[in-house]
């Protein structure tokens, strides 16, 4: 087959006639989709759902009371050779995949070598274009003047091929992307266009390609230059080796003593030059994902910026979850952790003024904690001792109606199986993998976008290595604790239980333990709120960022400053906007002026 192809190639062939020889792959999205179809995945996931309802019922009927002596054996049997034999082979390939920090989904497992194998040949086809990292005429014309050339290019269009054929997948996917800078790639070395709209061009209103073909041609070859030369083609790859990857930028220490199972208390230390305030902030992190996302990189660094402002800065990191953590519940991490951690900050800081930040989840959950450390201070004749939270893509409210979380509702009312989690997951925790599939639903194609989106701005190594560090957190989350992930669905996502005023948690005060904690104490003890929130964020959507102007020390709030006012502030970003700088140094200037205004006193009575 592929003596015939290089027989029958022309010798200058066009683009389209290149691409003509793939025929049409999953890789096309022939269909049109609008999203990303991991079909081969979704049927296992029904299948291994219906396999363990099965398992259920066989169990339950053998508990009736008519399944006495042949029929109790008969169901026993059944359950022992049809249903149990192979979830226990499910279950361990789940706890060892999840233990090692594989995803446990065969299926995008092998999509992920695909993928990466994929983008190791696009290099290859692009090395073979270039002399001393630039794209050479001489070069591309031993492509298709020489045997040896021809060989390789036909080669490896081949071995893209069957790659593409061998996708498990389907519509918007990352191996779309890669197919997509494939065509640029071919457009470079033919210097002919592909039919249809071309990757990265620029169009206008009617369709109509606002940037030149040549223009556009010397675009794709700098990017592909780019590219070849940072070992950029895979976004793991560069996510993992890519000596810009790092994440962390600011120096800490462990606080001694802090360390609770996989949790722990990081101190930030000062800037050398910076003067300290008198004034400390605690950042709570969420369970999922890398607390980094607080100090990512140079300018991309909340920590940062508040040290560079003179604050004390500490931060709550949960770490990645193991096996000694699974049964570790919300009143752990919403509670027992904030307690231990601001224990340790007052014993330090008596007197300093504490101020907290919560993002996304770490936000949902210091909320309550906050509220209920309220009422236990007010049950003991004290005052809230916090008075400032600013609050980043903080959703409180999960309803069908107005909060905007209805479809990642419906995702999990169609797809979540609270039972088969705990079997699959109890001992293990939940993969990051397994979160972002939810993920993924809630944000059609977002594999390709992000995908897509790093390729386009790839026309210089800054612009890679600017992205490194945002890919190195995107692409390595952390495991969440298995218990307390299946509270945070039934109880916070589904149950809406912190809006409703009914979530629970312990105390050391005995009338407060075990009781639902009254969100309205915030407002009470005089806290102030600050929402920051984005139009363009689906995890978070605007109408479930509600907190300051439902629970703040006012009834009244106000977008921008004034004195002692909570204050809501929109822009036009998404969930993960402190990767901009510009959008990161907005939110700095809000949050220090949020931070700096007087304090109302508590309200009275």
């Amino acid at each position: 087959m592929h003596s015939a192809i290089i027989q029958s190639a022309p010798l200058r062939p066009t683009a389209n006639q290149l691409l003509h020889l793939q025929g049409i792959t999953p890789a096309d999205n022939p269909f049109n989709f609008s999203t990303t179809l991991h079909w081969k995945s979704d049927f296992s996931s029904i299948w291994l759902r219906s396999l363990h309802q099965w398992d259920q019922l066989l169990d339950k009927c053998r508990q009736m009371p008519w399944a006495k002596g042949p029929a109790e054996h008969l169901l026993t049997l059944a359950r022992a050779t049809l249903s149990q034999p192979t979830l226990e082979a499910i279950r361990r390939h789940a706890e060892v995949a999840a233990a090692n920090g594989d995803n446990p989904d065969l299926f995008r497992v092998q999509n992920d070598r695909i993928e990466a194998r994929y983008a190791d040949r696009l290099k290859a086809l692009c090395g073979l274009c270039l002399h001393n990292g630039k794209f050479d005429a001489k070069q591309v014309g031993n492509l298709f003047e020489t045997p040896r050339g021809i060989g390789e290019l036909y080669r490896i269009l081949l071995e893209l091929t069957l790659l593409e054929y061998s996708y498990h997948s389907q519509g918007l996917t990352r191996l779309s992307a890669l197919k997509e800078l494939l065509k640029t790639l071919l457009m470079a070395i033919t210097e002919t266009p592909v039919a249809g709209r071309h990757p990265y061009r620029r169009y206008d209103a009617q369709g109509q390609p606002v940037t030149p073909f040549a223009e556009y041609l010397e675009q794709a070859k700098q990017r592909l230059e780019c590219l070849f030369a940072a070992d950029a083609f895979d976004l793991l790859r560069v996510s993992e080796r890519s000596p810009a990857a790092d994440i962390g930028l600011c120096q800490y220490e462990v606080v001694p003593g802090s360390e609770l199972h996989g949790a722990s208390l990081r101190r930030y230390l000062p800037l050398p030059g910076v003067t300290q305030q008198e004034t400390l902030v605690y950042l709570s992190s969420p369970l999922i994902n890398q607390a980094e996302i607080f100090d990512l990189a140079e300018g991309k660094s909340v920590i940062h910026g508040l040290l560079q402002r003179g604050y004390q800065v500490y931060l709550v990191v949960y770490g990645n979850a193991g096996p000694g953590e699974s049964e570790l519940g919300l009143d752990f991490y919403g509670k027992e952790v904030h307690d231990r951690n601001l224990e340790l900050i007052r014993r330090d800081h008596p007197e300093t003024t504490l101020h907290v930040m919560g993002y996304c989840m770490g936000g949902t959950l210091i909320l309550p904690y906050l509220a209920r450390r309220a009422e236990e201070r007010r049950a003991l004749g004290l005052e809230m001792d916090i008075r400032k939270v600013a609050l980043m893509a903080t959703p409180v409210r999960f309803d069908d109606d107005k909060s905007g979380h209805a479809p990642m509702r419906d995702v999990i009312r169609t797809w979540y199986d609270g039972e088969l989690m705990k079997a699959m997951f109890g001992r293990s925790n939940v993969p990051p993998q397994v979160i972002e599939v939810g993920m993924n639903l809630i944000q059609p194609g977002v594999r390709y976008t992000v995908t897509r989106g790093f390729f386009e701005r790839a026309t210089s190594r800054k612009a890679i290595e600017d992205a490194a560090p945002f890919l190195n957190w995107l692409l390595h989350g952390t495991r969440f604790p298995a218990k307390a992930h299946r509270q945070w669905i039934a109880d916070i996502f589904m149950g809406n239980r912190i809006w409703k005023g009914t979530y629970c948690l312990p105390s050391t005060i005995p009338e407060l333990d075990g009781q639902p904690v009254d969100m309205g104490a915030l407002r009470k003890a005089g806290v102030c709120l600050m929402d920051y929130r984005g139009e363009r964020d689906p995890i978070s959507p605007m109408g479930s960022c509600v907190a300051s102007e439902t629970w703040g020390c006012h009834e009244a709030n106000e977008e921008f400053t004034t004195h002692g006012l909570n204050r809501t502030i929109e822009k036009n970003v998404g969930h993960i906007f402190v990767v901009s700088e510009k959008h990161l140094g907005d939110y700095m200037e809000r949050v220090t002026e949020f931070y700096q205004d007087g304090t109302p006193a508590p309200a009275a009575g």
